[in-house]
C-alpha cells in the first residue's frame, strides 16, 4: 500500500532503509534465485564441451531437456520453500474471527516472509484489543439502556396498570350482576399484562443479582424459564462458588439468560439442564438441551453477543452438539475474574 506523507512534514526515522519493503525484498530474492540459475546454464554452455548441431540430434535434444528439467525443478523447490508459509497466512486470513481470539500463525520461512507473518500477527493483536475495548463500551451502554427501560416499565407502565386494576376493582364491586363477569375477565387480562411487564423488567435489569447475588439470581432465572417455557429444567448451582467480580457475575447471568432463551425459542427441546459449578480451570456454566442441535445454522446476533460478553472477562465460550443431538453452551470463567 503506498504511503502518503505531507510534503511539509519531515520524514521521521523509522529504523528501516528508505524504500526497503518486504515485497521489494521478496522480489529481489526471487530475481536473484532465477538469475543464478540462468547464469549457471549460460556458464555450462560456454565452458562445457557442449554443442548443438543443425539439425539437432536426439542425444543433444535429450541433454537440453534434462538440463531444462533440472533448472525448473531447482527453481520450483526454491520458490516453494520461500512461499510455502504464505499458504498458511492466506488460510488464517480466511478463517480469522475476532470473536475467537488467540489464533496466530507460527513465524517461519525466510526473513522477509517471517516479517510479513509477524506483522500480520501484530495486526491481529491490535484489532482484538480494539474490538474488546469497543465491545466493552457498547455493552456498558446496552446495560445502561436496559436499566433505563426497566425502570420506566416498572415505575410508569407498571404503576399505570396497577391504577387501572384498582379502578376496575371498584367498578366490578358496583357493576350489575350481568356485567360483572366481563369486567372480571378484563381485570384478569390486565393483571396478566402487569405480571408480564414485571417479568420483562426483571429480565432487563436483574435486581436479584445486585441484591442477593449470583446464586439466587441463577435460581430465579431457572424458575422464570421453567414457568414461561413449560420446558422441564434441571438446575444445579454450587452453593459454595468462589466470589466473582461484578462484571463477571453479569456476564455469567446474561449468557445463561441468552442460552435459556435460545432453548425456548429455537431448540424444540423437551427438557434442558443448567449448571454452575467450580472446577479446576475456573467457574463453569453449562446450558444443555435435547433439541435439534446447531444443525449447521449460522450464528445469530444472540450467540455473537454471548461471545462478546465472554471476551470482556477473558472467559472461554464454546457451543457443541451433544451425543444426543442437542446443544451445549459451555462458559469457563477463569480464576482471575474472581473477586479479590
Amino acid at each position: 500500500m503506498p504511503e502518503f506523507v505531507d510534503a511539509s512534514t519531515p520524514r521521521m526515522h523509522t529504523g528501516h532503509r528508505v524504500g526497503r519493503t518486504p515485497a521489494r525484498a521478496l522480489f529481489w530474492r526471487l530475481f536473484l534465485v532465477n538469475g543464478l540459475l540462468l547464469l549457471t546454464a549460460a556458464a555450462a554452455l560456454v565452458f562445457l564441451p557442449v554443442t548443438v548441431s543443425t539439425p539437432i540430434l536426439l542425444t543433444e535434444l535429450a541433454v537440453l531437456a534434462v538440463g531444462l528439467g533440472v533448472m525448473l525443478a531447482v527453481n520450483a523447490v526454491l520458490l516453494r520453500a520461500t512461499l510455502r508459509p504464505l499458504d498458511g497466512l492466506a488460510a488464517l486470513m480466511e478463517r480469522v474471527d475476532l470473536l475467537r481470539p488467540g489464533e496466530r500463525l507460527a513465524v517461519r520461512g525466510t526473513a522477509d516472509v517471517a516479517h510479513l507473518i509477524r506483522t500480520f500477527n501484530a495486526m491481529l493483536d491490535r484489532l482484538e484489543t480494539e474490538r474488546g475495548l469497543s465491545s466493552a463500551g457498547a455493552l456498558a451502554a446496552q446495560e445502561a439502556e436496559r436499566q433505563r427501560i426497566a425502570r420506566e416499565l416498572h415505575d410508569e407502565i407498571g404503576q399505570s396498570l396497577t391504577a387501572v386494576l384498582l379502578g376496575l376493582k371498584r367498578a366490578v364491586d358496583r357493576a350489575p350482576d350481568d356485567l360483572r363477569p366481563e369486567l372480571q375477565s378484563v381485570q384478569e387480562m390486565i393483571r396478566a399484562s402487569l405480571d408480564e411487564v414485571r417479568r420483562i423488567a426483571r429480565r432487563l435489569r436483574p435486581g436479584v443479582l445486585e441484591d442477593l447475588g449470583l446464586h439466587s439470581a441463577m435460581n430465579a432465572l431457572a424458575a422464570d424459564f421453567a414457568e414461561a417455557s413449560r420446558i422441564p429444567l434441571t438446575r444445579r448451582v454450587d452453593p459454595h462458588l468462589p466470589g466473582l467480580d461484578g462484571d463477571a457475575e453479569l456476564v455469567v447471568y446474561r449468557i445463561a439468560q441468552e442460552g435459556l432463551t435460545n432453548v425456548a425459542r429455537h431448540a424444540r427441546a423437551t427438557r434442558a439442564e443448567m449448571s454452575l459449578t467450580a472446577e479446576p480451570d475456573g467457574i463453569v456454566l453449562r446450558v444443555v438441551d435435547d433439541g435439534r442441535g446447531l444443525d449447521g445454522a449460522r450464528e445469530g446476533a444472540g450467540i455473537r453477543g454471548m461471545r462478546e460478553r465472554a471476551l470482556l472477562v477473558g472467559a472461554r465460550l464454546t457451543l457443541d452438539t451433544t451425543s444426543s443431538g442437542g446443544t451445549q453452551v459451555r462458559l469457563v470463567v477463569p480464576a482471575r475474574a474472581q473477586r479479590r
